[in-house]
């Protein structure tokens, strides 16, 4: 069965910047974690920040652009943390590459995980359209990453994948 890169702080894990959890409950996470496919990560704590930490977004740019080394990550006060978020999304590729992982469930509208929804660099609250660091690493090494609100479509790859899985083992 492929396993699922998941959030940690989705599975109750206190790790957000602000010290808590973002816990959520459904069906399928149930199911997943009863099967043994959920492997939590919080790529901003393997990139060596701290719990708690300064909220931080990305300035001057997109997540692509903090990968190309034209756009930074920056906390409220002003401190880059480019670099640990950088480090994070190796950190989880890493962990994808090892355990043979091809999708992802990242928590929306952060700077790592967002993989819809970011917020706009200003620290205002407003979101823009846009990926978070370690969800446009992982889209860009062939990881499939969702959002908290599409566990259905991740069941729909889930089954594919399965499939293919079962299908090349016949094969061989």
């Amino acid at each position: 069965m492929n396993k699922i890169l998941i959030s940690a702080c989705l599975l109750g894990d206190p790790v957000r910047y602000n010290g808590k959890s973002k816990s959520l409950e459904n069906e399928y996470l149930r199911r997943w974690r009863a099967e043994d496919r959920l492997v939590p990560i919080c790529p901003e704590i393997e990139g060596g920040l701290p719990v708690p930490r300064e909220p931080a977004e990305i300035l001057d740019g997109l997540a692509g652009d903090v990968i190309d080394s034209t756009a930074e990550v920056e906390t409220i006060n002003g401190n880059r943390v480019t670099e640990s978020f950088l480090n994070g999304a190796k950190a989880a590729l890493k962990m994808c590459q090892k355990l043979d992982i091809k999708v992802a469930i990242l928590t929306d509208k952060s700077p790592s995980c967002g993989s819809h929804l970011i917020y706009d660099g200003t620290f205002s609250g407003q979101t823009i359209h846009g990926m978070g660091v370690t969800a446009a690493f992982l889209e860009r090494h062939s990881i499939k990453v969702f959002s908290e609100q599409e566990l259905q479509h991740v069941n729909e790859y889930l089954f594919v994948l399965d499939k293919e899985k079962i299908l090349s083992a016949v094969g061989s």
